[in-house]
């Protein structure tokens, strides 16, 4: 059986349809990543998505295959950084519904997010990919995508206590290190006593 073709189109306020399914097809992916489907449902209702599409530097892509919601991708338009005018592309979320991936759901997407970025005169592609995501990003690695930054994240409070506290954060790598050479150190003790006791 040949597969449905993907047709890609950019999803807006205006439109009501495509808003809901964007909206659905959102929720799921949430839940797809752990998330209740009340927490989805909730931020949907207080206007997560309605505010999404208002806003000028956010555009949001629907797949569609057979008539029926497959994908979305949401980008953000913006400079690399502060100090740079050249307009990027942001690549913020790629979903696609489990039962149609190896489908060439997220390749149209990307195709169109591509287009689009050559026609506002993008210079980058950036996507941001969780690092747990493995998979993900060997998908991207695949398709030419080059680490560039590593983002590090922190809520303001929890950086206001690091720094009044003067202390820098332990990275999770060496606190695991750490904890393993303490447990190491502890069970040599506990044998060398044990020997020295018989």
């Amino acid at each position: 059986m040949a597969k449905s073709a993907v047709r890609v189109s950019r999803v807006t306020a205006e439109d009501a349809d495509a808003s809901e399914q964007f909206a659905a097809l959102w929720t799921q992916s949430r839940v797809d990543t752990g998330q209740s489907v009340e927490w989805a449902e909730r931020a949907v209702r207080e206007g997560l998505i309605r505010g999404a599409l208002a806003r000028d530097d956010v555009r949001v892509y629907l797949a569609a295959s057979g008539g029926r919601p497959v994908g979305y991708a949401v980008v953000m338009d913006g400079p690399l950084s502060g100090l740079a005018d050249e307009p990027v592309v942001w690549i913020d979320q790629v979903y696609v519904r489990t039962e149609c991936r190896r489908g060439g759901v997220s390749k149209s997407l990307l195709a169109r997010i591509a287009h689009d970025g050559e026609a506002m005169g993008a210079g980058q592609i950036v996507s941001c990919v969780p690092t747990q995501a493995k998979e993900l990003n060997r998908y991207f690695a695949r398709l030419g995508f080059a680490p560039a930054i590593t983002e590090r994240t922190i809520s303001p409070a929890q950086l206001l206590r690091h720094l009044a506290s003067g202390e820098e954060a332990e990275p999770q790598a060496m606190a695991i290190v750490r904890r393993r050479r303490s447990l190491r150190a502890r069970a040599r003790a506990r044998v060398e006593v044990a020997h020295t006791g018989t």
